[in-house]
């Protein structure tokens, strides 16, 4: 069950719970507690099954017309079962009934590290297109590889 989330401190507590334990891909901590603190101002869904959350994901305005999927992360004993994508659907129904127009995402670019192509996977199977690269965005391990939607 998909549920939005609108208590700052709730928000804090699960992407916290959420994103400590895959720290494989939030691994530095900086980075990590900027999305705890940040979230508190996005739209948030959590994944919920038989009572405990199992995933988040955040919605944040980048202009107008466009919302960014800023971070979700879905437990990974929860993996490849579809919780991931119906937190997106979610987003997705809710970005368009705000009026957004696109929504957007973050990622590293494919070929880089093998987690993150299925990533990439993940976000082209639920309809994003890839949108530019930017080879130092982050840094040059790391090329930003960033992904947009048509929500009409």
């Amino acid at each position: 069950m998909i549920v939005e989330i609108t208590d700052s401190n709730e928000k804090q507590a699960v992407a916290r719970k959420v994103l400590e334990a895959l720290s494989d891909w939030f691994e530095i901590e900086e980075s990590r507690e900027k999305y705890i603190s940040e979230c508190t101002d996005w739209t948030f869904f959590a994944a919920k099954e038989e009572g405990e959350t199992i995933g988040f994901l955040c919605l944040k305005e980048t202009g107008r017309a466009t919302v960014e999927l800023a971070v979700m992360g879905v437990l990974k004993d929860h993996h490849r079962r579809g919780v991931g994508r119906e937190l997106v659907e979610r987003a997705k129904e809710a970005a368009g009934s705000q009026g957004y127009e696109f929504m957007q995402v973050k990622t590293v670019k494919m070929g880089v590290y093998e987690d993150y192509d299925r990533t990439n996977l993940f976000y082209i199977s639920c309809g994003f297109k890839e949108l530019e690269v930017f080879p130092l965005l982050w840094d040059e391990a790391n090329p930003c590889q960033i992904y947009v939607m048509s929500l009409e």
